[in-house]
């Protein structure tokens, strides 16, 4: 890495060694008699890769302030050495940017001085962006992790992860866990311990503008933050072999439900484990075939609730009412009365957890595949993250 050497300046005129000249440094006036400190500047010149701290250091002397301004009215922060000679950013450079730097340094002897210096960092030649969620100061249920999808591949995860930091009302355990998403992309979510605690306020800081995604990812360009809140505690328990729903809401049942699951003995039959409300679809066109079951169904269902990204769903089925709290006869999904569909969908949230336990079934989903980070234990979530 290239430092701008911004040389001592006498009070009586200026001087600039080749380095400080071609990355427009500039030595201000000095007081107190004698020579000011030297100071250089890393990174510096025009169009330099991104993704360092700026550091500042003075030789002779040491440093009482710093400014490093962006061009667009931004700021970098920084924390100076014990013997204040040394200046760090707390951020990186980020792609495409001006840095101004301004230092005002102090000899042993008084003599005060004030250095410029300005560099450049190259465009991102490709960029990474993130998709995630919850959504901004939204109410979520006590098993909603927070889930981060990113368009391209993330090498450089440890880097990655040192710049997203959680924030909880209640100093909530968690911790994040990278994997595939059923998109086929890298994504990471964070997990609690155990569920939320209702009335959490979280928050999320994703600091990433300035970060090299790693081979093939390219640099993220941006920051990104949301907000949200932990609703009351519901549980939903499925029993696929008594063929019944049960919504519980702080420790007490306010709905039973007679259902109808996955078909016992093939690829019909339903999931089981820990799965959470992912969205409210309210009324969908269901086709098996993008399921890969053939042509075993095509129609339009009412107050769709999706469990996984591969398709299963609780959902109003009157077409199978006749096994309604009787027998296991759909497509995977959990299926219940018009009726009953419509006050449970009333009722339940968003990241609400799904207990579904049943004898015959395809067995838990993989991660990615929804939110399925709770059928792990707390040590088994913890080995996902990067930083393990």
């Amino acid at each position: 890495m290239v430092a701008a050497v911004l040389a001592p300046l006498a009070l009586t005129g200026c001087t600039s060694d080749p380095a400080s000249a071609k990355t427009d440094d500039k030595a201000g006036g000095a007081k107190g008699g004698g020579s000011p400190a030297t100071v250089t500047v890393t990174p510096s010149g025009k169009a330099v890769k991104p993704g360092e701290p700026v550091r500042v250091t003075a030789q002779g002397g040491s440093l009482t302030s710093v400014t490093v301004t962006d061009g667009k009215g931004g700021r970098l922060t920084g924390r100076i050495s014990e013997r204040n000679t040394v200046w760090t950013s707390h951020r990186r450079a980020v792609p495409d940017a001006t840095y101004a730097v301004t230092a005002v340094t102090k000899t042993a002897g008084g003599t005060t001085g004030t250095r410029q210096a300005s560099f450049s960092t190259a465009a991102a030649g490709k960029v990474n962006k993130v998709d995630w969620r919850p959504g901004e100061n939204t109410t979520i249920g006590i098993a909603h992790p927070i889930s981060l999808v990113f368009d391209n591949p993330v090498k450089n995860r440890a880097e990655v992860e040192k710049q997203l930091r959680v924030t909880t009302s209640n100093n909530t355990e968690g911790s994040w866990g990278w994997m595939r998403d059923w998109s086929g992309k890298d994504r990471v979510d964070w997990r609690p311990r155990e569920y939320w605690r209702p009335g959490t306020k979280v928050s999320l800081k994703a600091e990433l503008n300035g970060t090299d995604s790693g081979a093939a990812g390219g640099w993220f360009v941006r920051d990104y933050s949301t907000a949200f809140t932990i609703g009351a505690r519901q549980i939903v328990q499925v029993d696929l072999d008594n063929f019944k729903l049960t919504l519980n809401r702080d420790g007490k049942q306010i709905r039973g439900i007679p259902i109808s699951g996955g078909t016992p003995g093939g690829d019909k039959r339903s999931w089981r484990g820990t799965t959470v409300l992912m969205s409210k679809e309210g009324t969908i066109n269901m086709n098996s075939e993008t399921v890969g079951l053939g042509d075993a169904y095509n129609k339009m269902v009412d107050y769709s609730m999706r469990l996984t990204w591969s398709g299963m769903y609780a959902h109003a089925a009157p077409w199978n009412s006749a096994h309604l709290g009787r027998a296991n006869k759909s497509s995977g999904c959990v299926g219940m009365s018009t009726a009953d569909a419509a006050s449970f969908y009333r009722d339940v949230r968003v990241g609400d957890p799904f207990e579904i336990t049943g004898e015959d079934t395809k067995g838990t989903p993989g991660q990615g595949n929804g939110f399925s980070n709770w059928n792990l234990s707390w040590e088994q979530w913890r080995k996902l993250s990067a930083l393990r």
